[in-house]
């Protein structure tokens, strides 16, 4: 089998054990990436197709997907892993992928073609790649051709290279008269096989460029017509890796670039006029190495966030841990040679025996989840990272960090929550038989990342500020120049999925803060305060003082939380994860039960909520369901409100769809 990839992150679009100790052998390190870019990938094996199989007998997959798979997949919100439910909506694409050369590889090393063929077949059936909406939903001859005219108003993560996730009346073609009514619908997109939607798409004129991770494309359309899109282009990943990251949109020597990136660590390079790839680059280093935050390009770099997912595997004794760490490259926009890279830490060396006459490796860890802030007054970039994997921790994980846009080279560093080593599995107290965990009181044990980007906000008088929310509860504020703390607000003390999740925003002197779980008291961090709940966060951006505070309470009649939920878990309806947005004075949110909550910014009074999370006849034909809107789904484009409505990780509601919303009468 040729090997695509050795990384693939768990989520939505991944079959993930989480925090299983399924036996699995480790996985080798991935060889270094190739210094000459590629315009395509080898593609990867494809499992023997499935049988159909008579229905009087027991499918031979059940007892396959009962031995390697039940122990998670049927307890989702405890392992963080897709539901039973959730896998059978996927495609045998994406779920081959997976299990071949995606995150779960070591699970299916373990697994004869035969049986990986039968738990397939049980989970999906003889389920085929549908693609053929495409040709029918293509734009005439008038609007096929891709009319950049109007400029980008969205060019990556934060719609703009400081990441405020704000956009003007101009730019959104909304004004806050026309946000402040209820929404109507005006069309709907559906996704064959999809079950999480997690990009936002990049914006220029009248065209959005949507990556859809389980389809492994990237959709070009024109939404001239407001209520009747068209599809313009359409480009497959190479193999059909799935995608991972948001488009970033960008001119180079005229070349209308969009960037995105892959689970496979796979950078692509697309003419946003014809959708033809211009370049593609492998940047995966170690065996766990992924791609989660969203490029920035300028006019002579690129810059890619790399993270790592090692903490799935580095519970199992099996596995050497550990030996990755997250960093960030600068490459060439023309043709993705590196120019520049910036490691967050040294490569791991031995730390101690682990008791078995095997090295515990260290330091790792730092991975960069977020998407890269642009300061190009001060020549900085600003990101986060999240905790270590083995001791010692280094000062880099959990931390906000500046190096020169020229160089890479470090100009600053902060370190929020030290001793954080955490790997799935593992707890604060001693677990003999498990050779890679770390216990108190070398760890304090949290994983409280920095998941959200970092954000330079400008204040009305002129002076700046980095903004950075963390899965801990606290949002931060730092000096551009020295990384010096000006201000920081805890709203509690969030967990492995709480806090601040996906992103904060910021307008007007006022950063916005959706709190996803508050967590428990921890003293000296945050004792106790009951009015700090879920929800969404007004702060003074000078001082971090609370200006407002916007807690949703779930639609009468509906259940609550069940019995003995695990508070770090943000499991609840009400959890507010997604990114916001902040269009003309209203600042849009949303809950983890698919709800759209529109805000005044100055007030925090409630204009109105609209559920997505149900059925949808779809402009495309495809059958679309919406569930639980999470990571960066809500923008906006040529006088339309655009959401993500669908999330199939954590125990949450999947969905297929993208939503165009037009302003009530």
């Amino acid at each position: 089998m040729t090997t695509f990839t050795k990384a693939v992150l768990a989520g939505a679009a991944a079959l993930a054990l989480a925090s299983c100790q399924v036996a699995a052998p480790p996985m080798a390190e991935a060889p270094a990436a190739s210094a000459t870019p590629t315009v395509a990938a080898p593609a990867h094996d494809i499992a023997p197709a499935p049988q159909q199989v008579a229905g009087a007998s027991a499918h031979p997959g059940e007892a396959v997907y009962k031995t390697y798979c039940a122990a998670c997949h049927d307890q989702p919100e405890a392992t963080r892993s897709p539901a039973k439910d959730t896998l059978k909506q996927m495609s045998l694409q994406l779920i081959n992928f997976a299990l071949t050369e995606g995150k779960m590889k070591a699970q299916g090393a373990l697994l004869s073609a035969e049986q990986r063929a039968q738990v397939v077949n049980y989970l999906i059936g003889a389920k085929q790649p549908a693609n053929s909406w495409t040709s029918a939903m293509m734009c005439d001859a008038a609007r096929m051709p891709v009319d950049l005219a109007g400029g980008p108003t969205i060019t990556n993560f934060g719609y703009d290279m400081h990441n405020t996730r704000s956009l003007t009346a101009a730019q959104a073609g909304l004004t806050k008269a026309q946000l402040s009514k209820q929404p109507e619908l005006a069309w709907a997109v559906g996704f064959p096989d999809a079950t999480g939607m997690r990009a936002q798409g990049a914006v220029v004129g009248k065209n959005i460029f949507v990556p859809v991770a389980d389809a492994g494309a990237m959709y070009a359309f024109d939404i001239s017509v407001p209520d009747k899109p068209c599809l313009q282009w359409v480009y497959n990943t190479p193999g059909g890796a799935p995608l991972r990251t948001s488009s970033a949109f960008g001119v180079v020597d005229g070349v209308p670039l969009l960037v995105f990136s892959g689970q496979d660590t796979t950078v692509h390079a697309v003419d946003a006029r014809t959708g033809k790839a211009v370049w593609t680059r492998h940047v995966g280093t170690y065996s766990y190495s992924t791609t989660t935050g969203t490029p920035s390009i300028l006019k002579d770099r690129v810059i890619v966030p790399v993270a790592q997912f090692e903490i799935v595997f580095a519970g199992d004794n099996k596995v050497a841990c550990c030996t990755n760490h997250g960093y960030v490259l600068s490459l060439d926009p023309k043709t993705g040679e590196q120019q520049w890279r910036y490691d967050t830490m040294p490569d791991a060396t031995h730390v101690r025996d682990r008791g078995d006459g095997k090295s515990l490796t260290g330091p790792s860890g730092a991975p960069i989840w977020n998407s890269p802030s642009i300061d190009e007054k001060r020549n900085l970039i600003y990101f986060a990272t999240g905790e270590s994997n083995s001791p010692p921790a280094h000062k880099n994980t959990n931390a906000v960090i500046a190096v020169d846009l020229k160089t890479g080279k470090e100009k600053w560093s902060f370190h929020a929550t030290p001793n954080d080593i955490y790997n799935i599995g593992c707890d604060l107290k001693s677990k003999p038989e498990l050779l890679n965990c770390t216990s108190a009181p070398e760890t304090v044990y949290r994983d409280v990342d920095f998941g959200a980007s970092v954000i330079l906000g400008t204040h009305s008088d002129g002076k700046q500020l980095v903004y950075a929310g963390q899965k801990s509860g606290s949002v931060w504020a730092f000096e551009p120049e020295t990384g010096k703390v000006a201000w920081r607000r805890p709203l509690g003390t969030g967990g492995a999925l709480g806090g601040v999740h996906w992103g904060i925003a910021f307008d007007k002197d006022t950063v916005y803060a959706p709190i996803s779980t508050v967590g428990v008291p921890i003293r000296g961090e945050w004792d106790f305060d009951a009015s700090i709940k879920p929800g969404l966060y007004a702060l003074d951006a000078k001082t971090g003082k609370i200006k407002w505070q916007y807690n949703p309470e779930l639609p009468p009649g509906s259940p609550g939380l069940p019995p003995g939920t695990p508070p770090i878990y943000p499991v609840q309806p009400i959890a507010m994860s997604a990114a916001p947005a902040v269009i003309d004075g209203v600042v849009i949110a949303a809950t983890l039960d698919g709800r759209l909550h529109a805000l005044d910014s100055t007030t925090g009074k409630l204009l109105w909520i609209q559920a997505t999370a149900k059925a949808y006849t779809t402009a495309n034909g495809v059958p679309g369901k919406g569930g639980a809107i999470d990571a960066a789904s809500i923008y906006a484009a040529n006088g339309l409100i655009i959401a993500n409505s669908g999330y199939g990780s954590f125990g949450q509601a999947p969905g297929n769809v993208i939503l165009g919303f037009r302003p009530g009468n």
